[in-house]
C-alpha cells in the first residue's frame, strides 16, 4: 500500500507537474491515511477501503480538532487519490464518490493600511546592504502582489526595469507580466549597485535576483523570518505575514477604483471567484469607516 502513495507522488510529479512544495502537502495528507488505515483500521489492501472506512477517518480528524480547511484539503486529496487507484486498476471502486466537502467558511485576509505598508517598508536601515536588500524586497512585494515562491525565483533576467515591468511564473506556470512602480524600481536598481555586489562577495552565478547574506538564494523560511523581524522593529502589533502586502497590494487597488479583471491579472488567479474576496474586504473597510466617522451612524 505505501509503494502505492509513493506511485502516485511520482505521478503528480512527472504527469501532473505539481510543485514541491504542494507535493509535500498531498505526501503529509496521504501519511496521515495511511497510518490511520493501518493501526486503527485494520484494513490490509486499497481495495478494502470503502465509504464507511473514509468516513471513520474523517471523523478522528474533527475528533482531533483539524481545522475545517485541513479537513476540506483533505478530502481533495483522498479524492484524486482514489481516483488514481481506480484509474490504474489498483481498485475497482471510488469510496469518495458519495462524500461531500464540507462548504468553507470564508475567511477575510489581513490587510494594511496605507499607512501601515509605508510604516513597514520604511523600517529597514538602507544604511547596510542587508537593508537595502530589505526595502527591495518590501517594494516589490507591495509594488506586484507576488508569492512568497515568486519572489525568491525572481531572476535577474526577469527584470525590465527600462520599461517598468517584471515577468514571472505563477501556479500553473503560467508567466505574467506585472508594472512596477518608481519606488520599487528605485530600490530594486539601488539594490543592484550598493546591496546585491555587497552580498555577493565572490564571483556567482546565482541568477536570482534577491541573495541572503551568504550570496545564496533566498528561501522562504528566509523571507519569512526577515519580515517577522522587521514587523517587530516597525511596532506593528497586527498578525503579518508575506501573504499580507499581497492582500494589502489588491485590496488598496480595489480602494482607488481598479478593474476586478484586473487585479485578477496582476495577482494570477484562474477564477475570478477567487479575486472577489477582496470586494467584501473594501466593503467591509468602508462600512467600519462609516461608522467610527458619520455622526449618526
Amino acid at each position: 500500500m505505501e509503494e502505492t502513495i509513493n506511485t502516485y507522488l511520482h505521478y503528480l510529479q512527472i504527469e501532473r507537474g505539481l510543485s514541491l512544495n504542494t507535493r509535500k502537502s498531498y505526501e503529509r495528507d496521504l501519511e496521515k491515511y495511511f497510518t490511520f488505515l493501518k493501526e486503527k483500521a485494520a484494513i490490509p489492501s486499497w481495495e478494502a477501503v470503502d465509504r464507511y472506512t473514509v468516513l471513520d477517518f474523517l471523523q478522528e480528524l474533527h475528533n482531533d480538532k483539524n481545522s475545517p480547511a485541513s479537513v476540506i484539503r483533505m478530502i481533495s486529496t483522498l479524492r484524486g487519490f482514489h481516483q488514481f487507484l481506480r484509474q490504474e486498476r489498483v481498485t475497482d471502486h471510488d469510496p469518495m464518490q458519495h462524500i461531500d466537502s464540507p462548504k468553507k467558511a470564508q475567511k477575510l485576509p489581513d490587510t494594511l493600511s496605507v499607512e501601515e505598508v509605508i510604516q513597514l517598508i520604511e523600517t529597514p536601515d538602507v544604511s547596510k546592504p542587508l537593508g537595502i536588500r530589505n526595502r527591495a524586497i518590501l517594494e516589490v512585494m507591495y509594488a506586484t502582489g507576488l508569492r512568497v515562491t515568486e519572489l525568491i525565483e525572481l531572476k535577474l533576467a526577469d527584470l525590465h526595469l527600462a520599461i517598468g515591468l517584471l515577468q514571472t511564473i505563477g501556479k500553473g506556470d503560467k508567466e505574467r507580466i506585472i508594472p512596477l512602480g518608481d519606488h520599487a524600481i528605485y530600490w530594486i536598481e539601488k539594490y543592484l549597485e550598493e546591496g546585491r555586489p555587497n552580498l555577493i562577495k565572490s564571483p556567482s552565478n546565482v541568477p536570482q535576483l534577491f541573495v541572503n547574506h551568504h550570496g545564496k538564494s533566498l528561501s522562504r523560511q528566509g523571507i519569512w523570518k526577515n519580515l517577522k523581524q522587521i514587523v517587530q522593529e516597525a511596532g506593528i502589533k497586527k498578525n503579518i505575514t508575506p501573504h499580507t502586502l499581497r492582500h494589502s497590494f489588491a485590496t488598496h487597488l480595489l480602494e482607488n477604483g481598479t478593474d476586478l479583471r484586473i487585479v485578477q491579472e496582476l495577482l494570477g488567479h484562474a477564477d475570478i471567484s477567487t479575486t472577489q474576496i477582496y470586494t467584501h474586504i473594501t466593503k467591509k473597510r468602508m462600512a467600519d469607516v462609516y461608522k467610527k466617522h458619520f455622526p449618526r451612524a
